[in-house]
């Protein structure tokens, strides 16, 4: 079986590191707040693993809690199941088409056929986290670090699965001050699946105005 390689450490230069920051967990939700298709990951018993989740929302503020459904085929669940947290990480324009990738095919089959896992197969770049041993994948626009919270009925009957996010970052360039904005940055704009495929990617930021009821 395939071991997974070591993520980048975080002292070291990365593609992403220079424009990572924390994000304060009072408005890590907004990271997910607008809907977008999410990329999961999980490292348990010396193997990793990393999908595409369409499925995925945040749940709570104080303490940040996420949910995200995961099918009972998927090897990612195997993983996070045992390591008891996961990493969900929101995927730029310019990873569309991996982004597709990771989400139609499967790393147990991956390993099994080449003993190379989806990272290695795909030609990935990880780096640490902070909090998880989750590995995290670079170029994406924001990364959420959860503890998973165990509720095995939910997680049997609707492949749901709760987690409570214990660290967050973002990419500076496109999320500051708790708000997404994409100008000049069009290759980082989220990305949203309809299905079998085909995406909308994050568009204008706009801010609504107070809007006072009619008079009678």
């Amino acid at each position: 079986m395939a071991h997974p390689a070591p993520a980048t450490p975080n002292n070291a230069a990365s593609p992403s590191s220079s424009h990572r920051r924390p994000v304060p967990l009072a408005k890590a939700y907004r990271l997910l707040n607008h809907g977008p298709t999410v990329l999961v990951s999980a490292a348990h018993g010396g193997q990793r693993n990393i999908m595409a989740a369409a499925w995925a929302m945040p749940l709570d503020f104080d303490p940040p809690k996420v949910a995200v459904v995961l099918d009972k085929s998927t090897w990612t669940r195997v993983l996070l199941e045992g390591a008891g947290c996961f990493a969900l990480q929101v995927p730029s324009r310019a990873q569309l088409d991996l982004t597709e990738a990771l989400g139609n095919s499967s790393g147990r089959e991956i390993v099994e056929t080449s003993g190379r896992d989806k990272f290695a197969a795909y030609g990935l770049q990880t780096f640490a986290g902070t909090a998880t041993d989750a590995p995290l994948l670079e170029g994406c626009v924001a990364w959420l670090e959860c503890r998973l919270l165990p509720e095995p009925p939910i997680q049997q009957r609707y492949d749901l699965f709760l987690g409570e996010v214990i660290a967050a970052q973002a990419d500076a360039r496109v999320f500051a001050n708790g708000r997404w904005n994409f100008t000049g940055h069009d290759e980082l704009r989220t990305l949203h699946h309809v299905a079998g495929g085909h995406f909308i990617v994050d568009g204008e930021a706009v801010d609504a105005r107070p809007l006072p009821p009619v008079q009678p």
